[in-house]
């Protein structure tokens, strides 16, 4: 997928989060990437064979003192991760059963499933944004999923 449909996915995946969400959001930049670099792969202990689809970087919100703003702040950091979110969206596609007497529209049903992807890991990463820890958001996400 060209990096502008991506990128339009990604900000349509900002638009699906509730609007009392984005309200709350302070000074975060939203960014895409090809993938994670050794770097970040590194501190976050990933294997050869695991990768990140974002990554939450900076300050959360539950965290912020009366202090947090004064002077130069750059704003934290939510990078998507194009290349993971798209082998991501192949795998569960390739899940799906297919039938063969009926015509598929597999470019819409690939980007369907990137959207989801995309949406997922943005409402991910922005619950870091808000403070809760990698268990605090799995938790929530089981119970989400659950409804």
């Amino acid at each position: 997928m060209h990096r502008k449909e991506f990128e339009k996915l990604v900000a349509e995946g900002f638009e699906r989060l509730p609007q009392w969400v984005r309200e709350k959001i302070r000074n975060v930049a939203l960014l895409v990437e090809n993938e994670p670099s050794n770097e970040d792969r590194e501190a976050e202990g990933l294997g050869e064979d695991e990768t990140l689809l974002g990554l939450y970087k900076g300050i959360p919100l539950s965290e912020r003192g009366e202090l947090y703003g004064v002077g130069m702040t750059m704003p934290d950091t939510i990078t998507l991760y194009q290349l993971p979110i798209e082998d991501a969206a192949t795998e569960e596609l390739s899940t799906y059963e297919v039938d063969i007497t009926r015509p598929i529209d597999l470019v819409g049903r690939y980007q369907d499933e990137i959207q989801k992807v995309v949406t997922e890991t943005i409402w991910h990463e922005f619950a870091h944004h808000f403070g809760m820890d990698e268990h605090e958001v799995r938790e929530r996400e089981e119970k989400r999923d659950d409804i």
